[in-house]
């Protein structure tokens, strides 16, 4: 994928998130607050986290494991179900750790053969997502407290969403524009 082209479409869809929090920062507030604990969210996000995995690993053509990629293929497909069944406690945000680091390495793979240096705002950005996903997958926790801090106020709420929104929409500007 183009770096242009990823920059448009996470500009754009980082900034359409910010919009519930910027339009009704009260409905939002609650929502987030649910989300570390919600089973739905965390089987969602686990799985797409899971095929994202897979995909990854069906691509890698490294012949040390090729006679083992089968196995792998199925061994890390049950991994992530049974961690959608087993593991409830802030499944979400393992899920979402996962989406992350994920997300994370499409960024970087899109950003690595641009010649311009405002390539640099998505690779930080990959690079805090992955700090992030390192992060909450070691301490899910930290999520649901980032959230209680952020979300502590309506006010707040709708400021930080303000935030990112223009965050969202200036890499969409240097997708459409620089990129």
């Amino acid at each position: 994928m183009k770096l242009s082209t990823l920059a448009i479409v996470l500009g754009l869809g980082f900034a359409a998130l910010q919009l519930f929090g910027v339009l009704q920062p009260a409905r939002c507030r609650e929502a987030l607050r649910r989300f570390p604990r919600s089973v739905a969210w965390g089987w969602v996000l686990t799985l797409l986290g899971t095929a994202g995995f897979l995909y990854n690993l069906r691509q890698e053509a490294i012949s040390d494991f090729a006679a083992y990629k089968p196995m792998m293929l199925g061994g890390f497909g049950v991994l992530g179900v049974a961690t959608c069944i087993f593991v409830k406690d802030f499944l979400a945000v393992r899920g979402l750790a996962v989406v992350l680091l994920l997300l994370a390495k499409v960024m970087v793979d899109a950003a690595r053969w641009s010649d311009t240096p405002w390539r640099l705002v998505i690779v930080v950005w990959a690079y805090g997502l992955v700090v992030a996903g390192i992060w909450f997958t070691v301490s899910p926790w930290r999520l649901r407290d980032l959230i209680d801090w952020s979300t502590a106020t309506v006010e707040r709420t709708r400021m930080l969403s303000a935030v990112r929104l223009a965050f969202g929409l200036f890499v969409a500007g240097l997708g459409a524009t620089v990129l």
